[in-house]
């Protein structure tokens, strides 16, 4: 198992909100975002971590190059449209065996993500698993809908009523990337309507539901996800 990191956003509602600090080096409790990430990756059972970031901020690159991380890191340093092409361009890094992916700005507690792999792994057959919460973080939430054996059967604004949002971290099998052509073909622009691609297509994706996890996009957000991790970590 591999895991990915999607990093390469430019952290505009931080930019707007007066924040000069590029969104990875963003600090959390002294820790920028992406070292949190990839530390919380190096938690579980993996062989490496794929990395991308953007080409505006030529110090989020150093940063990784200067660190020492306790487990091998591959970086792409490209700017791409979206998140969904973000993932794209990790595919060549992680097409060879299952991958966690985690957006860089979601924060969550380690044993969240451990529990929500554990279970991933004991689904028989599955294309991928989102972690989902009932709690509400985001502005523009995606939510997800899971029938009796927690496979997602609908997403978007059409599942709210299923109760449930995706949570930033994700489970996949490399099989997702067959469809790269079909996404493109689509215009598709965003990792969410790749996501629901993927359930259109007959991928088996499944939800797993995880404790409270929190987004960082405004600058407000900086002060909630310090006190959230001092209250789940102590």
């Amino acid at each position: 198992m591999k895991a990915g990191i999607i990093a390469a956003g430019k952290g505009e509602r931080l930019v707007q909100g007066g924040i000069s600090i590029p969104k990875p080096l963003l600090p959390i409790l002294g820790e920028p975002m992406i070292g949190r990430a990839i530390r919380a990756a190096a938690t579980l059972d993996v062989t490496s971590v794929a990395c991308i970031v953007n080409e505006l901020n030529p110090e989020v690159v150093d940063y990784l190059k200067q660190e020492t991380w306790p487990i091998p890191l591959d970086i792409v340093v490209k700017t791409t449209p979206s998140s969904m092409e973000s993932l794209f361009c990790l595919a060549p890094l992680l097409k060879e065996e299952p991958f966690v992916l985690l957006t860089v700005d979601a924060i969550f507690s380690n044993d969240t993500l451990k529990n929500f792999v554990r279970k991933a792994h004991m689904i028989d057959r599955a294309d991928g698993a989102l972690a989902v919460t009932e709690f509400v973080d985001d502005e523009k939430p995606l939510w997800v809908r899971l029938d009796g054996h927690d496979k997602i059967v609908a997403m978007g604004d059409s599942a709210r009523d299923g109760g449930y949002v995706t949570s930033g971290f994700y489970y996949f099998s490399p099989e997702i990337f067959s469809t790269i052509d079909d996404a493109r073909r689509n215009n598709l622009n965003a990792l969410r309507q790749f996501l629901g691609l993927l359930v259109k297509r007959g991928f088996s994706i499944y939800g797993i539901p995880v404790p409270k996890t929190l987004d960082v996009d405004h600058p407000k957000d900086i002060k909630q996800a310090e006190a959230f991790l001092r209250k789940i970590e102590g």
